[in-house]
């Protein structure tokens, strides 16, 4: 069986380092899906548009699709409810269809916003209950991917930070650029957060993937995967200024709920099932940020 995966999103942080991480195994071969960040070997496609998505599906017939496209900063999906739901849930439903009709495996990429955070820490097999419209708009797009095939996997992952292409990419590391200029930050010392790096995962979906061929009726339903440190975004600011031996003076703490579109307290995910399957790993935080960091940093 010839091993073909298709990356959507694959300009994203998340979906670039996925995308990478199958590059790396030449016994995939690999295409990824960006539209206006399309640049390189990546195509360009429009996957909130029915046509496009059937044409690049049937035509590269991978036999695994990562569908890592979306629009995941909450605050924007509460003011682009259409734009979202294309994006969330019609491409979702298009990539799923045309995924079928091929015999592809679809593993929809999710996240621990799913939960309302009140009872950590989360089985794959718990009830989900999205306190934001992000949330909501994710789950129904898991539903989708479940319904459109029982075949069809979920991977739910938390708050993620990588390789960048600029600090604002990521909601972790775009606090750094007050941390340099050593202005006041105040920080949410509120939710607990699990910051996980994103070649970390990338690396747990390659093997999953391998898992998945060699073994179908093993890899289906929902997976979690996720860093084991709690921090909220006070201790990542703190971390990222120790990290370099800045000083932590001007960063404070606020212990008060998070402005803007609801957030979960503490969504801690149990990652059980995908730890009996793939051998993955977890880069210690402060070992990581300070690599993505390093490029960016200024004294």
């Amino acid at each position: 069986m010839t091993k073909r995966v298709l990356v959507t999103g694959a300009s994203g942080l998340f979906g670039r380092a996925i995308y990478k991480e199958f590059l790396r195994d030449d016994s995939w071969e690999t295409l990824g899906l960006a539209f206006s960040r399309a640049k390189d070997k990546l195509k360009k496609v429009d996957i909130t548009d029915e046509s496009q998505v059937k044409e690049v599906i049937n035509s590269f017939k991978p036999s695994v699709i990562i569908h890592s496209a979306a629009e995941r900063k909450p605050d924007a999906v509460e003011n682009d409810p259409e734009g979202t739901k294309n994006l969330n849930l019609s491409a979702t439903e298009y990539i799923c269809q045309a995924a079928k009709s091929i015999g592809a495996w679809v593993l929809y990429i999710s996240t621990d916003y799913v939960f309302d955070g009140t009872f950590p820490p989360y089985e794959e097999d718990a009830k989900p209950n999205p306190l934001n419209k992000y949330g909501q708009s994710k789950l129904d797009g898991e539903k989708i991917a479940l319904q459109a095939s029982s075949d069809n996997s979920v991977l739910r992952v938390p708050i993620l930070y990588g390789d960048i292409e600029y600090l604002s990419e990521s909601a972790v590391t775009v606090l750094f650029e007050k941390i340099m200029a050593g202005s006041e930050l105040i920080a949410s010392d509120y939710e607990k957060r699990y910051p996980t790096h994103c070649g970390d995962i990338a690396d747990a979906i390659r093997q999953l993937a391998d898992k998945r061929l060699q073994n179908p009726e093993k890899v289906c339903g929902v997976f979690h995967w996720s860093s084991k440190e709690e921090m909220t975004k006070y201790d990542m600011s703190v971390a990222m200024a120790s990290a370099f031996s800045l000083s932590t003076e001007n960063i404070k703490p606020d212990r008060s709920p998070s402005k803007g579109a609801p957030r979960p307290y503490n969504t801690h995910l149990s990652c059980k099932r995908m730890e009996a399957l793939v051998s993955g790993r977890r880069t210690p935080f402060s070992e990581g940020i300070k690599a993505v960091l390093q490029p960016y940093f200024k004294k």
